[in-house]
């Protein structure tokens, strides 16, 4: 049975994604269900996603505007979201796995050690599809184990960790986070996204059919336990 919880109210949550979008799109519910708690949210974002293919429908952004209208969006995702703090390390797109990883390690770790999280998110390091969020994850993976300080859950993809046998992990090793009530608010976020999510026609419906897109749980792997093998 997939736990329904994590192992404890956090007071702190860090978490560290590529791009401007990966929060919203892929655990915004997750992010609002624990601010609307009370919960104080760091949200780190390597890059600013210069070097997205989406670029409006119909475009209206290029490769020198895009940057400074994704800051604008995240930012107004963030306050939808409940996000505390939002912070970028300044990682040009599409380059995270090509930096020095002591460096990047490093960046993290600092920010774990200054901010003291009880739960971390990021992407894992072999499962996160784009190469800049398994770098991220990657970099976040070894600096929580350096710092040892709270709890690491990967984020996941929709529903795929229903069946987490198929990716070496069993369902104690998932955590199923309810955010139906948290919807809205991930919706709304999901709209501040606009150069990203005007393309899909089914986020800008009346919001009672946008809303049925969601699934009502997002999914997480524990971090904080190794592998089955």
């Amino acid at each position: 049975m997939i736990n329904d919880k994590m192992e404890h109210r956090p007071q702190r949550l860090l978490a560290v994604f590529a791009h401007p979008d990966d929060e919203t799109f892929i655990c915004g519910g997750t992010l609002a269900k624990y601010a609307a708690e009370g919960v104080e949210i760091t949200l780190v974002s390597a890059t600013r996603g210069e070097m997205g293919r989406r670029m409006g429908n119909p475009p209206y952004l290029n490769r020198e505007t895009i940057a400074a209208a994704r800051e604008i969006e995240l930012r107004q995702a963030c306050d939808h979201l409940g996000v505390n703090e939002l912070q970028f390390l300044d990682i040009r797109d599409k380059t995270v796995e090509f930096m020095d990883e002591e460096w990047l390690v490093g960046q993290i770790e600092h920010l774990i050690t200054e901010l003291r999280p009880d739960v971390i998110l990021t992407f894992h390091e072999t499962l996160g599809g784009h190469p800049d969020h398994c770098a991220i994850g990657k970099a976040t993976t070894e600096a929580f184990r350096r710092a040892g300080q709270g709890e690491l859950y990967f984020i996941s993809f929709g529903d795929r960790m229903l069946q987490p046998e198929r990716y070496g992990y069993t369902a104690q090793d998932i955590v199923a986070v309810d955010v139906q009530d948290h919807l809205a608010a991930k919706l709304a976020a999901f709209r501040a996204h606009r150069c990203q999510s005007e393309i899909d026609a089914w986020v800008w419906q009346r919001d009672d059919k946008a809303l049925r897109h969601f699934g009502r749980y997002e999914y997480f792997i524990r971090g904080s336990q190794p592998q089955v093998s």
